[in-house]
C-alpha cells in the first residue's frame, strides 16, 4: 500500500477547491519545477506539483534529496501569504509541524527548522523559498523505503518504523489538508501554531552545535524560537541559516 501508485483524480477528489494537484512520473525536481512555473507567471497559490521520482531532488542548505521511484513523497506546492514578510520566517517551521501532524503511527519530532525525526533518524525534510510574492515549498517523506534503499545511514522511513496502512495518496491528502488549516490560521494572525511547534520540538531545551555555511561552528543551548523563526540560544544568539546538531 505504501508503494500504491500516485493518483491525481483520487487527490484532488478530497481537497478543498484551494487546492489543484498534478501528477507527474519524471522529473528533475517538484521544487525546480514549480519555482519556474510562479517566475513565468503561470501558477496559481494552491499549485501542488506531486512526482513519483524526480532526478535532482533539492533540501535546505544545498542538499540534495534521494529516493528510489514509489518510495517516497516528494512534493511541492505554492502559497502567496497575505500576513506581513517579517513572520514569514515561520512558514517552513509551520510546514514542518504540519507533517509531523501528518505522520501515522510514529512519534514525530522536529528539529529546528523542519526535519523530521523518528526515534532520532530523519523521515522527512523540507525546502521554503521566496518566489515573487509567495512562496514554494518543498517537501519529502520516507515513505516506502527498505533499510537497503535509505540515502543515509540516520534516515528512516514509515515502512521501517511498521506504518504499512496508508498510501502516498492519503498521506499528500492529510498533509495538505492540514496545512490549509494552519496556515490559514496563522495567515489571518493567529500564532497558536507556535505553542504546538514547541511540543514537536527536538530541539528546544538540547544542548546543540551550530554550523553556519560559512564554516563558523558554535554551542549552546536552544531556549526558544523567535517571532520571525530564528532559534535562540540561551546566550542570545538568533540563528537564522546553520545546521542544528544535537548534542548528547
Amino acid at each position: 500500500m505504501l508503494r500504491a501508485a500516485l493518483d491525481s483524480r483520487a487527490i484532488n477528489a478530497s481537497l478543498t477547491q484551494y487546492w489543484r494537484v498534478s501528477v507527474v512520473e519524471l522529473t528533475s525536481s517538484t521544487q525546480s519545477d514549480l519555482i519556474e512555473l510562479v517566475t513565468r507567471g503561470s501558477a496559481q497559490a494552491g499549485d501542488v506539483v506531486v512526482a513519483d521520482y524526480q532526478s535532482s531532488g533539492r533540501g535546505r542548505l544545498t542538499r540534495t534529496f534521494e529516493a528510489a521511484p514509489g518510495t517516497a513523497l516528494l512534493c511541492s506546492f505554492y502559497i502567496r501569504p497575505t500576513r506581513n514578510k517579517d513572520d514569514w520566517g515561520w512558514i517552513p517551521l509551520i510546514a514542518g509541524v504540519c507533517v509531523a501532524q501528518s505522520l501515522p503511527g510514529v512519534d514525530p519530532r522536529v528539529k529546528w527548522p523542519n526535519d523530521i525525526l523518528v526515534n532520532e533518524k530523519k523521515i522527512s525534510g523540507l525546502i521554503a523559498q521566496v518566489v515573487n510574492d509567495g512562496v514554494v515549498i518543498g517537501i519529502g517523506i520516507n515513505v516506502g523505503m527498505q533499510s537497503s534503499e535509505l540515502p543515509v545511514p540516520h534516515a528512516t522511513s514509515l515502512a521501517i518504523e511498521g506504518t504499512v496502512n496508508i498510501s502516498r495518496n492519503e498521506l499528500l491528502i492529510n498533509l495538505l489538508n492540514t496545512f490549509e488549516t494552519n496556515f490559514t490560521a496563522w495567515d489571518q494572525g493567529n500564532d497558536h501554531i507556535q505553542a504546538i511547534y514547541r511540543d514537536f520540538s527536538a530541539t528546544l531545551g538540547q544542548s546543540v552545535e551550530v554550523h553556519y555555511p560559512d564554516g563558523r561552528v558554535e554551542s549552546g543551548t536552544a531556549v526558544s524560537i523567535s517571532p520571525s523563526g530564528e532559534l535562540v540560544l540561551a546566550d542570545g544568539v538568533h540563528v537564522l541559516a546553520a545546521d542544528i546538531i544535537h548534542l548528547r
